[in-house]
């Protein structure tokens, strides 16, 4: 890894590229100290630090949603709009269609996905001001126009960002949104330290304890996303000699399904899941009536580590099963369609050794897809709901305080390895290059 970077900066085009994508992650983050007058920061820092998934959100906008900095939302409206638009692809006939063009279509897809983010990041701009509100991070009597400032703001610190990773995309190395969220995570590991050193136990210890639990989750990171599940499939063609006529030839290969087909996506999807019930809450926790007593309940205790021991048993049983069934979700949807493969293998004249094309094809794509799935969704929801909790049990900090929980690692370390292998791709690229001049 060490070797490649030290290749990449000594070639002038990739030190460009490297240099490009530094400057526009520390622009991203001298957004996100640019706070929005107005909040409380002892009640700021009280929501967020009692609230496990809203510290899971603050990951995400790279902290700035802990400091009600311009860039709170950060890229979560963005990631919605692609997700939708994923899942539009199997119900609407020109999405799927679009999808299958190639690059222009991908073009316009990703067209349609900026203009959806416009309005998801209003109304989660207003979501954020209203829970603000309730939360007495803001003023209860704020004015409509503040409002409407405040959440013109947040849309523009949105598309300002969402611009920032394309322009990493396009003249720099690796994914540029993910490489947002990752200087996010990386951004707070000081503090993540520091918290959890203060917090109960013996500062070593625990630095120590949290050392060693997130060396072994790296480990198992790595193993999971460098996994897969190889399906042999063959073709036959035809090779003509003089001397001994025309003969076919079987063409064997590899049909790879990943482990963790889906990355975090699920995560995210059983995240917005499990966020609506406290959010719809905290929009009708003032209404009148049962509704405003059931949005009281639903803000109090709908938490992984809030009100009673069987509400809490509830939430984390609720929240293990959604991630499995959104990576099986994902994964036959999007992924790896079992149907759709076993067309494109029967229009290319190949077929799986000892199964018939159609749809035993399918079928068979389809059970081995579903088990190897089955192990990714076991690792993503150990991952994010287990290992909070055992860490908790282990080094004594509270789930509340695991800023860099399973689910920061994950992106951390897959990111990082995306980012890696593109570099290794352009100094394979060049080295091709200079041999055959």
């Amino acid at each position: 890894m060490l070797e490649a970077l030290k290749r990449a900066f000594a070639l002038p085009e990739l030190r460009k590229k490297l240099l490009f994508m530094v400057g526009m992650l520390l622009a991203f983050r001298a957004l996100a100290a640019i706070t929005i007058p107005g909040a409380n920061p002892t009640a700021l820092q009280s929501l967020f630090s009692g609230n496990t998934f809203l510290g899971l959100l603050n990951i995400f906008s790279g902290g700035g949603l802990s400091q009600f900095s311009i860039v709170s939302l950060g890229l979560n409206p963005y990631i919605n709009a692609t997700i939708m638009l994923q899942l539009m692809q199997q119900s609407i006939p020109r999405l799927r269609e679009l999808a299958l063009e190639g690059e222009q279509g991908s073009r316009k897809i990703n067209r349609y996905a900026r203009w959806l983010t416009v309005p998801l990041a209003l109304l989660q701009s207003y979501g954020v001001i209203v829970l603000f509100e309730n939360s007495q991070v803001l003023s209860s009597t704020t004015s409509a126009t503040t409002v409407l400032t405040i959440m013109l703001i947040l849309l523009a610190g949105t598309l300002i960002t969402m611009w920032l990773g394309e322009l990493i995309t396009e003249y720099g190395i690796g994914q540029g949104i993910s490489l947002i969220i990752f200087a996010g995570i990386i951004s707070r590991v000081p503090f993540a330290v520091t918290s959890y050193g203060s917090l109960g136990g013996g500062h070593i210890i625990q630095i120590f304890g949290m050392g060693v639990i997130a060396l072994v989750v790296i480990a198992l990171s790595i193993l999971m996303q460098q996994g897969q599940r190889r399906i042999p499939v063959q073709s036959m063609t035809r090779v003509t000699n003089p001397r001994s006529g025309t003969a076919q030839r079987a063409n064997r290969t590899n049909l790879p399904i990943p482990v963790t087909a889906g990355g975090v996506i699920p995560i995210i999807f059983a995240i917005s899941f499990m966020l609506f019930p406290a959010t719809l809450g905290s929009f009708v926790q003032n209404a009148p009536g049962w509704i405003g007593e059931l949005g009281k309940w639903f803000v109090a205790n709908w938490s992984p580590n809030g009100g009673p021991i069987v509400t809490q048993v509830i939430y984390n049983v609720f929240y293990f099963v959604l991630v499995i069934a959104f990576t099986y979700f994902y994964a036959a949807t999007v992924i790896f369609n079992a149907d759709d493969m076993s067309d494109q293998l029967k229009r290319s004249a190949m077929y799986v050794p000892g199964i018939r094309p159609g749809p035993p094809t399918s079928r068979y794509l389809a059970q081995v897809r579903n088990r190897v799935v089955f192990v990714g969704g076991l690792f993503l929801a150990a991952i994010t709901v287990v290992l909070p909790l055992l860490t908790s049990v282990m080094t004594g900090v509270s789930t509340t305080s695991l800023y860099l929980g399973g689910t920061s690692i994950l992106i951390v370390v897959w990111v990082a390895l995306d980012t890696m292998r593109q570099i290794e791709a352009q100094l394979q690229m060049r080295d091709y290059q200079g041999f055959i001049r």
